[in-house]
């Protein structure tokens, strides 16, 4: 996921941040590189919006892709912008890193991508965060298997300890959501 760099253009330092659950995350501070960048205005789904396309679904699975930026490789003549130091060297990521001003964006024009033929149907995706959605019970298993079909085909891993399958609520982007 990273590769040393010897003559950089860019260099950045890397930042310890404390997470919701209390771990900690090694961060780099990209704020001089995001500020060189433009912005990618692709724009993200309204979270209402998905929510409410919930409603009158009788089956839910909710997924979180695992490390999902990080399943995204670099272009190589970008890797090297993302340089930051450490008291071993100097390495740059060869795959996207948390804190990029346009991974959201990125992450999420490939998932509407990916999953163009299920959103709004079987499927509602925010960037790393997808829930299958079924009218009846009795199609789950096969809408689920389409969804892993195309997670299969992108190589996209999922975080197991995140994923609640085949349940009838549970919570998508902050809000609880059940078949009313």
């Amino acid at each position: 996921m990273i590769r040393e760099v010897k003559f950089p253009s860019w260099l950045a330092n890397v930042v310890v941040v404390q997470k919701k659950n209390g771990k900690w995350r090694v961060c780099v501070d990209y704020t001089d590189l995001n500020k060189a960048c433009p912005k990618d205005a692709f724009p993200l789904p309204h979270i209402d919006s998905m929510v409410d396309a919930t409603v009158g679904h009788e089956m839910l699975t909710f997924m979180d892709a695992s490390a999902g930026f990080q399943q995204i490789q670099m272009e190589l003549s970008d890797q090297e912008d993302t340089t930051f130091m450490t008291p071993t060297g100097i390495y740059c990521y060869t795959a996207m890193p948390f804190g990029l001003k346009n991974a959201g964006a990125t992450y999420q024009r490939l998932v509407n991508m990916m999953f163009k033929e299920k959103l709004g149907d079987t499927m509602e995706v925010y960037i790393d965060d997808m829930v299958v959605k079924s009218k009846i019970t009795e199609n789950h298993l096969k809408d689920l298997r389409e969804s892993f079909g195309i997670l299969d085909h992108y190589n996209m891993k999922l975080n197991p300890s995140k994923c609640h399958f085949g349940v009838r609520l549970g919570k998508f982007m902050g809000y609880m959501v059940t078949k009313r």
